[in-house]
This record gives C-alpha cells, sequence and structure tokens, in this order.
C-alpha cells in the first residue's frame, strides 16, 4: 500500500548530519501506519533484547547502497538503529540516493524501550 508524505511536529536537524531531519520517538509511534520504518541494525541485534518496532524492515547499514532500489523514493521513510548513528547515515544517504521524505528517529531503540513504547522481540 502506497503511503503519501506525512509532516511531522517534531522533526528538527540532526546535530551531527547536515540535511538530516530528526524525528521523536512519540510521534513516530503515533504515525507508525503512515512511514516505512527501516531497522539498520545487524541482525542479533534486531531480535536482541531491545527488540524492533513491528512492521519494519531490516536493511543492515552496509547493504543500503545495495538495497536502495527497494528504498521508496516518493513515500515516508524512518531510519532507526540502537541510538540514532547509523540511522542518521543511512537517512543522509538514502536523501544523496534521491529519496525525498526520509527522516531519522532520534535515540534509536534505546530511546523506544526507555519511553515504554512496543517492541516485538520475534523475528
Amino acid at each position: 500500500m502506497k503511503k503519501t508524505p506525512v509532516s511531522f511536529s517534531s522533526q528538527t536537524e540532526n546535530p551531527n548530519m547536515p540535511g538530516v531531519l530528526d524525528i521523536s520517538p512519540e510521534e513516530l509511534a503515533q504515525k507508525l501506519d503512515s512511514v516505512h520504518i527501516i531497522d539498520v541494525r545487524r541482525p542479533e541485534e534486531y531480535t536482541g533484547e531491545l527488540g524492533h518496532i513491528k512492521g519494519s524492515t531490516l536493511i543492515v547499514l552496509d547493504t543500503i547502497p545495495m538495497n536502495i532500489d527497494s528504498i521508496p523514493k516518493d513515500e515516508p521513510v524512518v531510519f532507526i538503529c540502537k541510538g540514532g548513528g547509523r540511522s542518521a547515515q543511512a537517512t543522509a544517504f538514502a536523501k544523496q540516493s534521491g529519496c525525498q521524505h526520509v527522516f531519522n528517529m532520534t535515540g534509536g531503540m534505546l530511546l523506544w524501550n526507555k519511553l515504554a513504547l512496543p517492541v516485538n522481540k520475534s523475528t
């Protein structure tokens, strides 16, 4: 199902990656059905103690360039990782590759869990 662009009131410029927009986990949790979520952690992290967001797709950061064609260019995509660093890199790469509505989730799965937002622990 095609997802139409969505706006995030929590979006701010990433302090370490110029041009990358960060959004809050709280707002993402409210808009899960409106975005594609790509988790860029390693498989053992995805199924590990922090779990993952239901409906997210695992594409390890190192493989983003080989999988860039599977990332929607004109639909909203939010990248996540453990703490927000790797996902910011993925967001920057996707933006440079022509993806228009890409965002980084602030704080990664560490903050998502700290806020007690829902997680999946199975594959």
